[in-house]
C-alpha cells in the first residue's frame, strides 16, 4: 500500500514518535509511506528510512495556516495518489477530512489524547472512516464526546520498539557527555509547551531538595518546545542556588534511547515511560493528567486502561512526587532489577512495535475493501421509528452480505443520522452537496418507505423524483430500494413517477399492491415484490423490552395491546370510538393498553387523546427509544392496534397479530398482504364494528398467530433478495 500520514510535526513527543516507529515499521513490511508535517528532529530518521516526507504549516490553526497546508495537502495528494490517507492530529484531520469528500480516497484517523470539547474546537474534528484510539479511555471519549459510534474505533497501542529500546545500551557516551560520573540520574522526556511541562516544572522546583536528600543526584529532562528557553533560564538559576549541575535540559534530542541508558530511575508518561520500561528502568508515571505513582504489577490494570497517561488520578503534589522520587532511588538493586524486568516484559507483551503495525493494516484493509459508494435517499433524519428503522435495517443488512458497500445518507438530521447509525449523513436538501455525492456515487438507492406518493404531498414526491433524476442525469444506476408505491392520485404526478420508474435500474416493491399501483400507472417494466428492510432488523433483548415496559409502568406479567396512533385530518368521532375499542380490550379480554410514539412529536398530543377519552387505566413508553427497542417491547405484546404502517410491520417481524386503523390504503393493502384484519377506515370509524372483529381475531388468535409466524418468515427470507441484487447491481458498474 501507499501510506500518507499527516501530523503537525515531527519534534520530540509520545505522538510524535508513535507516528515514526508506526511509518518505520510499515515501510520495513514493504508499503510506500510518505508523512506529511510541518517537520521537526525526526525528519532525517525518516528520511533515511526511505519515506519521503513533505512540509506544510499543519501545525498552525491560523486560517492563513490552514489554508496554506490545505493546498499543499491537495496538490500531496493528487501527486501521490495514496491508498489510504492516515491523519494523527485534529488539525490535520480536518483538513484531510475537507478533501476526503472531495477527492474520495480513504481516510483513517488516530486520536492520541483527549481535546478541548466544543465550540468551533469541536467543529475543527474529523474522526475520518475509521479511528484508532490508543486506549480504553480515549475510545469511551470519542464515543461521549464526539458520538464516534464504537463499530468505528479500533483499540491499538503506543508501539515501542524493543530493540532500539534495550537494557543491551549501557549510556555510558551520554554519562560522559553531559559528566555524570557515577551519580545516580532521574530522566525526564516531555514536549516543553504550555500543557505538557507540569511534571519538568516540579523537576525543577523540587531540585533543590533532592540534591540535598541525594547528594550528587542529576535531572536529565530531554524535549523541547514553546516554555523551554523560559524553563532552561529556571533551571539555570535553581542551579546556581544549589551550587552544582543538579539540571540538565538537554533541549529536543532524537537519541532518546542512549538517554534513558544513562538513567537510573525515570519520571514521566506515556510513550516515553514505556520507552524506559523497554529499557529496564523503574518508572514513575506521572505527568500532566495525573500521577499514579511507581510502576509495579499491580498498577498494571490501571496504566494499560490509560495507555500509561495516569488520566483516572488526580495530578501530584510537589511533596509527593518528592517521596515518590526518593523512594525509587532507595529501592534495593534486587528490587530495581525486578521491576525493570517486569517493565521490559509488559512492553515485549503489549506494546510491540509490529502489533501496533498490524493494528493500523488491519484498519486499513477494512476502509479500503468500500470499493461501492452508494447514497440513501428516503424520510431519513426526522425522528420517525418507522422510517429510522428502514434505514438501520438496510445499513445492517447491507453490512452482513459484503464490506465492500459504504452508505452516504441524504437526512434532515445529519448529525443525529451519523451519531446513531455510524453512517455518513450529509443535509438532505443542501442541493450542491446532494449534487456532489451523488457525483462520487456508484448507484442511488430510493427508499425504503413510502416515497413515491402524493397523499402527504405533491412536494415531497417532488422532492424524491428530482434526487432520482439527478442520478439518472449523471449517470447513475438507480435502485428503487423495497419501495411502497402510491397513492398517487394527481394525473400529472402519475406521468412523473412512470416516467423516473421506466428510467430505474432496478425496482424491488416491498408489497404487491405497489406492484398493481405501478401497472395501473401503465409501467410494464419488471419490478422484484422483495419484502420490507424491516424485516431484517434484531430487536433488542427481551431484558432491556422488560425494562422499558416496567419503566412505562405495565404491571408485570400483564398481557398488553401494543397501541400507536397519529393525528390525521377528518377524524371527527374518531378518537371517541378507538377509546371505546380498548376500554372493550381491556374490560373483556383481559389487556392492558400501552401506546406507542412511533414519531414522539407528532404522536404524543394525539395518544394523550385517546387516553383521555378512556374511561379505563393505559400506559404510554414515552421515552427516548431505538426502533430495535419498540421492537422489543411491541414483540412482548399479545396484540398490536397500529395507525401507523411501520408499528404493524413491527408486530408483522415480530409475529404480534394485529389490527389495522386504516388512515391510508397503505395500511390497507399491508393488512391484505398479511392477512390480518383492519379495524377500520379512521374517516368512518365504527367502533361497535371494530369490537366485534377485535372479539372475532381474539376467538381465532391462535390460528391467526400460526398464520402470521409462517408470513413473518416468508418476509424475512424476501427481504434478503433486496441485498442479493443490490450487490448485483454495483457489481455490473465495475464491468
Amino acid at each position: 500500500m501507499r501510506i500518507l500520514m499527516a501530523t503537525m510535526g515531527l519534534d520530540i513527543g509520545g505522538a510524535e514518535t508513535h507516528i515514526v516507529e508506526l511509518a518505520k515499521e510499515l515501510k520495513s513490511q514493504g508499503h510506500d509511506v510518505i508523512i506529511i508535517s510541518n517537520g521537526g528532529v525526526y525528519v532525517p530518521e525518516v528520511a533515511a528510512a526511505g519515506i519521503r516526507h513533505y512540509q506544510a504549516p499543519l501545525h498552525q490553526r491560523s486560517l492563513l495556516a490552514m489554508s496554506r497546508a490545505w493546498k499543499i495537502l491537495r496538490r500531496v495528494i493528487r501527486l501521490e495518489r495514496p491508498d489510504i490517507v492516515h491523519a494523527h492530529a485534529r488539525i490535520p484531520a480536518f483538513l484531510c477530512g475537507t478533501l476526503h469528500r472531495r477527492m474520495r480516497f480513504a481516510f483513517v484517523t488516530s486520536c492520541h489524547g483527549v481535546y478541548q470539547v466544543g465550540g468551533a474546537l469541536k467543529l475543527l474534528s474529523n474522526w475520518g472512516e475509521h479511528t484508532l484510539a490508543v486506549s480504553d479511555d480515549i475510545r469511551d471519549y470519542l464515543m461521549e464526546q464526539y458520538g464516534v459510534p464504537p463499530e468505528r474505533i479500533t483499540l491499538t497501542i503506543n508501539g515501542i520498539d524493543t530493540e532500539k529500546f534495550s537494557p543491551g545500551l549501557s549510556g555510558a557516551d551520554i554519562r560522559q557527555e553531559f559528566a555524570l560520573g557515577g551519580a545516580p540520574v532521574i530522566g525526564h522526556v516531555s514536549r516543553l509547551d504550555q500543557a505538557a511541562s507540569y511534571t519538568a516544572r516540579q523537576l525543577i522546583a523540587l531540585a533543590p531538595r533532592l540534591a540535598q536528600r541525594v547528594p550528587g543526584v542529576r535531572v536529565l529532562i530531554i524535549g523541547g518546545g514553546d516554555v523551554y528557553s523560559e524553563l532552561a533560564a529556571q533551571a539555570k538559576r535553581v542551579n546556581q542556588s544549589i551550587g552544582q549541575e543538579c539540571l540538565i535540559l538537554t533541549g529536543p534530542r532524537t537519541d532518546v534511547n542512549r538517554i534513558i541508558a544513562a538513567c537510573g530511575l525515570f519520571v514521566g508518561v506515556s510513550r516515553a515511560a514505556l520507552e524506559a520500561m523497554a529499557a529496564c528502568k523503574p518508572v514513575v508515571l506521572s505527568g500532566a493528567q495525573g500521577h499514579t505513582g511507581l510502576f509495579t504489577p499491580q498498577l498494571l490494570d490501571k496504566a494499560v486502561d490509560t495507555n500509561f497517561c495516569c488520566r483516572t488520578d488526580p495530578l501530584a503534589a510537589e511533596d509527593q512526587l518528592l517521596e515518590e522520587l526518593l523512594a525509587a532511588l532507595a529501592l534495593p538493586p534486587e528490587r530495581r532489577a525486578e521491576l525493570g524486568a517486569f517493565g521490559r516484559q509488559t512492553v515485549r507483551e503489549l506494546y510491540s512495535v509490529s502489533h501496533m503495525a498490524q493494528d493500523c493494516l488491519s484498519v486499513y484493509e477494512k476502509v479500503r475493501r468500500k470499493r461501492y459508494r452508494v447514497v440513501m435517499s428516503g424520510y431519513y433524519g426526522f425522528a420517525n421509528a418507522g422510517d429510522d428503522a428502514i434505514l438501520e435495517s438496510i445499513q445492517q443488512a447491507i453490512q452482513a452480505v459484503s464490506d465492500d458497500v459504504s452508505v452516504t445518507v441524504l437526512s434532515n438530521d445529519p448529525e443525529l443520522t451519523q451519531k446513531q447509525y455510524g453512517l455518513e449523513a450529509i443535509p438532505r436538501f443542501r442541493v450542491l452537496r446532494v449534487f456532489s455525492a451523488l457525483r462520487r456515487s456508484d448507484a442511488l438507492l430510493s427508499g425504503g418507505g413510502s416515497l413515491l406518493q402524493d397523499t402527504t404531498s405533491t412536494r415531497s414526491l417532488l422532492y424524491y423524483l428530482s434526487v432520482i433524476r439527478c442520478a439518472q442525469w449523471l449517470n447513475k444506476p438507480v435502485m428503487l430500494y423495497a419501495n411502497g408505491v402510491g397513492p398517487v392520485r394527481k394525473p400529472i404526478n402519475r406521468r412523473r413517477v412512470k416516467k423516473v420508474v421506466e428510467r430505474a435500474t432496478l425496482v424491488t416493491l416491498r408489497d404487491h399492491s405497489s406492484a398493481r399501483e405501478l401497472a395501473e400507472m401503465g409501467i410494464g417494466r419488471s419490478v422484484q415484490v422483495t419484502a420490507d428492510p424491516v424485516f431484517h432488523l434484531m430487536p433488542a433483548g427481551a431484558e432491556k423490552s422488560l425494562a422499558l415496559l416496567s419503566s412505562a409502568g405495565i404491571p408485570q406479567g400483564r398481557p398488553f395491546v401494543a397501541a400507536s396512533v397519529r393525528e390525521w385530518p377528518n377524524t371527527e368521532g374518531f378518537w371517541e370510538e378507538l377509546a371505546r375499542l380498548c376500554d372493550h380490550l381491556r374490560r373483556v379480554h383481559g389487556l392492558e393498553l400501552l401506546f406507542l410514539l412511533m414519531q414522539p412529536e407528532r404522536d404524543r398530543a394525539a395518544t394523550a387523546r385517546v387516553r383521555g377519552l378512556m374511561e379505563e387505566p393505559s400506559y404510554v413508553l414515552d421515552l427516548p427509544t431505538t426502533p430495535r427497542e419498540l421492537m422489543g417491547a411491541l414483540g412482548q405484546a399479545k396484540l398490536c392496534l397500529a395507525m401507523r404502517l411501520h408499528t404493524l410491520i413491527f408486530a408483522a417481524r415480530m409475529a404480534v397479530p394485529a389490527m389495522g386503523l386504516v388512515y391510508d390504503p397503505k395500511v390497507a393493502s399491508y393488512l391484505e398482504e398479511l392477512d390480518l384484519p383492519a379495524a377500520g377506515q379512521v374517516e368512518a370509524f365504527d367502533g361497535a364494528e371494530a369490537i366485534r372483529r377485535a372479539d372475532a381475531l381474539m376467538a381465532d388468535y391462535d390460528a391467526v398467530l400460526a398464520r402470521l409466524r409462517d408470513k413473518s418468515a416468508q418476509l424475512t427470507q424476501a427481504a434478503c433478495e433486496n441485498e442479493r441484487l443490490l450487490l448485483e447491481l454495483l457489481e455490473q458498474t465495475r464491468h
